[in-house]
């Protein structure tokens, strides 16, 4: 196990983090405590147009993957247009390796709310959602506590803290579909639809829940919002890099001494990561990561030393998108992952578009055969052209991100494939998994 050296643990930057560790940290009483709730007076003082320009000045990015500036997203939303305005919160986490979202709402639920009252003043809502996963029952629990307790304070309800601004916030449980995650998907699932992309144009800056001017942002994004107005636009941008400001959780799992959450500047590296994690797990060497999920294409044991923020990962030809960075070692098989990835993203396909319901059932189809030890040399142009037949042409990224292995994984490891369908590795996957394969 290796130890950090100093100038690798000043890369921890705890921001997001640093009330996990409190005793009842998600109890408001903490909270408040710690700076809790001192954002949301000073931010009632000023005027919304105000906090606007701050976000926009601090260079927050988005932190549910896109990256798209904060700030610009909420000077979308039409002013004095006389509808309805709605803050929505993205917090159906569901991509594997993805474990950032649930943290923050288990162990800090009231960071989430103070932003939402934030975010939801400066973009004039009356009424905001926080839209969590099915599944995680415990942090939509502690999320409905913090909700409760912020209302008996009097931090949600009517004429909040004396200032005159009123805001009802409402936690809702999904079903559990992966596309739900995707902003429109999510729209529709909230009105009581299925859960299903819409079309854009319009978009929900103008057209969002209910057919009036939404926001929808992920969990991190909002619960930056915050630290930002207490700390300052100049204090938030001293992390981070230029184009790519502040503080990430990067989720490591995988083969690495000490998975986890490290909060850090962006910017850092894998290498960097690793070194505060412990390093790899004994006996195992790093071989393949993903840098922001199974969504993101993968990279390899060269791309250590890429600045995880949005420019250096897009330069690498990957995505920064959750930073969920799994980690694989000589001991894993770049093939058998990205066949488990797609049996997921053809699981969760929602059906609404060709490219994507049929392109990923064929391809976990082709992907058995090969790790059958019964694949064809023409199986990995098959897989290919199928991915170029999905990438761009699906209604939703959903479509796009389940490409993202399938394509990497034979830049980097073609032999891999090779080797299974030559006979050189041993077939994984027995036989009678082929049944209706063909």
């Amino acid at each position: 196990m290796t130890t950090p050296r100093p100038e690798t643990l000043a890369k921890l930057t705890p921001v997001l983090t640093k009330r996990w560790l409190s005793p009842d940290a998600w109890r408001i009483g903490t909270y408040e405590q710690l700076d809790g709730y001192a954002a949301l007076r000073k931010a009632l003082k000023a005027h919304p147009d105000d906090l606007i320009q701050l976000i926009k000045d601090s260079g927050l990015r988005g932190r549910g993957g896109a990256g798209f500036p904060t700030g610009l997203k909420w000077g979308f939303i039409p002013q004095g247009d006389g509808k309805p305005h709605y803050l929505v919160v993205n917090a159906d986490e569901g991509e594997p390796g993805t474990c950032k979202d649930l943290p923050l709402m288990t162990h800090d639920p009231h960071a989430l709310v103070e932003g939402v009252i934030i975010a939801s003043y400066a973009i004039r809502a009356s009424r905001a959602y926080i839209y969590i996963r099915g599944e995680a029952v415990h942090a939509a629990r502690r999320l409905r506590n913090a909700v409760q307790e912020a209302y008996d304070k009097g931090y949600l309800g009517q004429n909040i803290l004396r200032s005159g601004y009123d805001l009802e916030l409402v936690v809702h449980s999904g079903a559990g579909a992966y596309i739900c995650g995707e902003e429109t998907a999510l729209l529709d699932s909230l009105e009581g639809f299925r859960g299903q992309p819409r079309l854009r144009p319009p978009f929900p800056a103008t057209h969002g829940l209910y057919a009036s001017p939404t926001v929808v942002n992920n969990v991190g994004t909002i619960a930056s919002v915050p630290p930002i107005v207490l700390g300052g636009a100049d204090w938030w941008k001293t992390m981070g890099t230029e184009k790519s400001s502040g503080p990430m959780i990067y989720s490591l799992s995988g083969r690495v001494a000490n998975p986890g959450q490290y909060e850090c500047s962006m910017g850092i590296t894998l290498r960097e990561l690793l070194e505060l994690a412990g390093g790899m797990q004994p006996g195992h060497n790093l071989r393949f990561w993903t840098p922001g999920g199974s969504s993101t294409p993968l990279l390899a044991a060269e791309h250590l030393d890429v600045p995880l923020d949005f420019e250096g990962v897009a330069a690498a030809g990957s995505i920064l998108g959750t930073t969920a960075t799994q980690i694989f070692s000589d001991q894993d098989c770049p093939v058998y992952a990205t066949y488990r990835w797609l049996e997921f993203y053809h699981h969760e396909s929602c059906g609404k578009c060709t490219p994507c319901r049929e392109g990923n059932y064929w391809m976990v189809r082709v992907y058995r055969r090969i790790l059958a030890g019964q694949g064809t040399h023409e199986d990995l142009d098959t897989l290919l052209d199928t991915c170029d037949n999905i990438l761009g042409r699906s209604f939703c990224g959903l479509g796009d991100g389940a490409t993202s292995s399938v394509t990497s994984s034979l830049q980097y490891f073609k032999q891999d494939y090779l080797d299974y369908i030559e006979g050189r590795t041993a077939p994984k996957l027995s036989e009678k998994t082929l049944v209706g394969a063909h």
